[in-house]
């Protein structure tokens, strides 16, 4: 296991522009450390549930939670400090790119933790990294969550999850109202038409109609 270390490129994708140190100081600080640097973090993970974790690698020393400078709040990095070499690697080979809250987490090995860093770099206080991807989402960039609406006909927003099939069953209620209507409206309009056949045809006359229409109806048949 030892041996998949050594190379100083493979020890850590991240270089601490806090260390004041040459690179090659750098290089054996990261050998030698027992500390490794958790990235990628849930702002809702817990201190708890990172030991939970990271214990199955070894004895835990400490975690060190990164917190907002601002809000003093968890901002999605912390430090484990192992009391081993090998409980560190165990954690970096075995722990790096587990599914922790939902979000693939990135351990590395770190140079050793000092009082200071676990406060955010970020300008707002936060993680540096999450600020930059929204950043990338303000400006329209590959970090956008959601998918920007569309507009129909009327302007009404839409959303990509809005499907044919919902507009297919808005058209269907609608075109069974209008048969509904068309129904109600059938009986009276059939009524006016009785009506108006029967006023034309004296044969529909109700008895008590005046003899004198009948006459004048027998004469212009025998003409």
């Amino acid at each position: 296991m030892a041996s998949l270390f050594k190379d100083p490129s493979k020890l850590s994708a991240y270089r601490d522009r806090r260390f004041t140190g040459t690179q090659e100081e750098y290089e054996a600080a990261l050998q030698a450390s027992v500390t490794v640097y958790v990235g990628n973090m849930s702002f809702y993970t817990t201190e708890e549930q990172a030991y939970e974790l990271f214990s199955r690698a070894g004895e835990i020393r400490k975690i060190i939670m990164g917190l907002d400078k601002n809000s003093k709040t968890p901002c999605g990095f912390c430090f484990i400090l192992y009391y081993s070499r090998e409980d560190a690697e165990d954690a970096v080979k075995y722990i790096s790119g587990t599914m922790l809250d939902d979000r693939p987490i990135r351990v590395d090995f770190d140079w050793g933790f000092e009082e200071g860093r676990q406060w955010g770099r970020g300008r707002s206080g936060g993680q540096k990294e999450l600020e930059a991807q929204r950043e990338l989402v303000d400006y329209g960039g590959a970090f956008q969550p959601n998918a920007p609406p569309q507009y129909d006909r009327g302007d009404r927003k839409r959303g990509y999850g809005d499907s044919y099939r919902n507009d297919r069953g808005h058209y269907q209620r609608k075109r069974y109202r209008n048969d509904e209507r068309s129904s109600q409206r059938a009986p009276d309009s059939e009524s006016k038409r009785d009506a108006n056949d029967s006023e034309k045809n004296p044969r529909f006359r109700e008895k008590g109609d005046s003899d004198e229409e009948d006459d004048d109806y027998d004469k212009r048949r025998r003409r």
